[in-house]
């Protein structure tokens, strides 16, 4: 290519003279040229870019929401798996801990937090972080109930391997025998007080029978009472551990001392009409864990499904107590 010539016209000699460049304004034109290239340049990649995209943009942006589409998934799954755990933990409260006579697992505990606040903001930073933080919030809150479900099931089987030292110490047959009943008197719940004629719960049972009677123990324990106690008269409690316990009152006499260990079937006192009584009979209560309940419940060891349905028959008749 051809090199430009530049005059410039001088007045004084009335001609064109030439132009010949310095070094300063060579070197001066050269960067010119060259930032405006670079200008040129960098506003058509701009452009390009904008209308276009890059290829490496374009890849991070599909791995973006190919993430945000994985934490939607995992999000459904952890609700999913929530779902099923609750179903697992009612089964837990209301199946396998109630075969036991096991309390259930506190709700306190069972829906307690998975940390303390500002445990997740550091999270915070990420892109479309309120998806991260709820998604890592379900997975922390699943470990933990899982956690805590696996320590139950161990407990439970626990109470599985001892199940059969356990069948020993429930109580589960009749204090008293049929064959010297003469009535079972009244059975639990609101009945009529025999002295003061009102309403009033009874906690046990009314075995009536002659003096002298022996009674039996219920089922395995260690005598914790064996003495007066007022209202029962001369009264037997047993501690058969597992949260039961049974009481004898109204007894004639003992046949077992304190801190002595009893066996089922064993004869621990006698018939009797000490206390608060209105005629001889036994009295006989069942507690689990510090709470009374209904003694028909556990006669099921020495009793015919027929014996056993008319027992509840007679304990559920409302008439007068005995003591």
């Amino acid at each position: 290519m051809k090199r430009k010539v530049y005059y410039r016209y001088n007045p004084q000699t009335l001609t064109y003279e030439r132009i010949y460049p310095s070094m300063k304004d060579k070197v001066f034109t050269v960067f010119r040229h060259l930032i405006s290239g670079i200008v040129v340049g960098i506003g058509a990649l701009i452009a390009f870019v904008y209308f276009f995209g890059t290829p490496w943009g374009e890849a991070q942006k599909k791995e973006n929401q190919l993430i945000l589409t994985q934490y939607e998934v995992l999000s459904k799954r952890a609700d999913e798996m929530s779902k099923v755990l609750r179903d697992i933990q009612q089964r837990d409260d209301n199946l396998y801990r109630a075969i036991f006579h096991a309390d259930p697992i506190p709700t306190s505990i069972r829906t307690s937090g998975v940390g303390a606040p500002g445990r997740y903001d550091y999270l915070t930073e990420l892109s479309s972080p309120e998806l991260i933080i709820q998604t890592t919030k379900k997975i922390d809150y699943i470990s933990k109930q899982i956690y805590i479900q696996s320590n139950s099931f161990d407990e439970v089987l626990s109470m599985a391997k001892n199940q059969k030292d356990r069948l020993k110490h429930i109580p589960s047959i009749q204090p008293v025998p049929d064959k010297f009943l003469k009535q079972i008197a009244s059975g639990y719940g609101t009945r009529i007080d025999p002295i003061y004629g009102t309403a009033r719960f009874h906690a046990g049972m009314d075995f009536a029978s002659n003096i002298g009677t022996p009674v039996y123990v219920t089922g395995d324990g260690v005598v914790t009472l064996a003495d007066w106690k007022q209202g029962y008269g001369k009264c037997i409690i047993v501690d058969h551990g597992y949260g039961y316990e049974t009481l004898y009152a109204h007894l004639n006499d003992y046949k077992v001392r304190y801190g002595q260990k009893v066996t089922r079937g064993e004869q621990i006192g006698e018939v009797g009409n000490t206390g608060k009584s209105t005629g001889p009979h036994l009295h006989y209560e069942v507690h689990v864990r510090g709470v009374p309940d209904n003694p028909a419940k556990y006669y099921f060891m020495d009793l015919s499904p027929e014996e056993y349905d008319k027992m509840l028959q007679i304990a559920a008749n409302h008439g007068q107590v005995m003591d």
